[in-house]
């Protein structure tokens, strides 16, 4: 009988989600990821501080080699259990390529690297947003969406956004739902699946600065969510503790709104 451990990889791990996850997800063994190394080095010591099984790497999401790497130091530790990808960028950054690139192509370089390591019952849970139901199906950019990696997708994207870093998010995020769909088919031949999760305004340090940068529109949001309130990061690692369990185990390309009801009230007003 097989002594290696099961391991859920988080990226992003030392933001607000990703560190609201690795606690919800106490108890499981946990490899933390993030862009440096003293993020992660912080990161692994306030979890292992209370009570976490965890290690981690930093690693760039938008380089090919270095995710392989990633990938090889997992598989070196013990068994691929889960991703869960909360890493990512807003268009706070104010530039196009930068949130496209990691939003988008940085996903599909990992969903590619831990394909190799999935088996039956792997799950991986990617972070698209709310707001990417915002952005219409549309036969000219979704299958750029749909292949970020592949030469012009870029562009054909940019031509939609009116050089928008915001709007650029909205649609990255559409693209991750995408991408579920095209790489179902695949995980599921391995018995694993993959699913998106979109949180609403979820009060964590980036979307305070959002906040800061458009207060009169997060303010309206928040009068127009059903539930009267922003999110936390706990309602959002509530929801992925149960996506990455068994008890989620016939739910695959697929997305899970987790925003207090706002987009069905955006739909309802037309």
């Amino acid at each position: 009988m097989s002594t290696k451990k099961n391991f859920i990889v988080i990226t992003g791990g030392g933001g607000g989600i990703g560190m609201a996850c690795a606690k919800a997800l106490k108890g499981e063994e946990l490899f933390i990821t993030d862009y440096s190394q003293e993020i992660v080095d912080r990161t692994v010591k306030i979890l292992k501080e209370k009570g976490h099984r965890v290690m981690g790497a930093p690693c760039d999401i938008t380089d090919k080699e270095d995710v392989a790497r990633l990938k090889d130091a997992v598989a070196k530790q013990g068994i691929f259990k889960a991703l869960v990808h909360t890493a990512g960028v807003s268009g706070t950054v104010k530039d196009l390529k930068k949130v496209f690139t990691i939003d988008l192509v940085g996903t599909e370089l990992l969903i590619e690297a831990f394909h190799d390591l999935a088996k039956e019952n792997t799950v991986a849970v990617l972070f698209s947003s709310m707001m990417a139901h915002a952005v219409p199906p549309n036969a000219q950019y979704d299958p750029a969406l749909a292949d970020p990696q592949a030469a012009g997708s870029f562009e054909t994207v940019s031509r939609f956004v009116d050089g928008s870093s915001d709007t650029m998010y909205n649609f990255a995020k559409r693209g991750v739902q995408l991408l579920s769909v095209k790489h179902a088919d695949a995980w599921g031949a391995k018995g694993a699946r993959i699913v998106t999760i979109s949180p609403g305004v979820i009060e964590t340090a980036m979307a305070m600065k959002a906040a800061e940068e458009h207060p009169e529109r997060m303010e309206l949001i928040k009068k127009m969510t059903p539930l009267g309130r922003n999110g936390t990061p706990e309602d959002v690692s509530d929801v992925v503790r149960f996506l990455v369990s068994d008890a989620a185990r016939f739910i695959t390309a697929t997305d899970i709104l987790v925003d207090g009801g706002v987009i069905h009230k955006l739909r309802k007003l037309g």
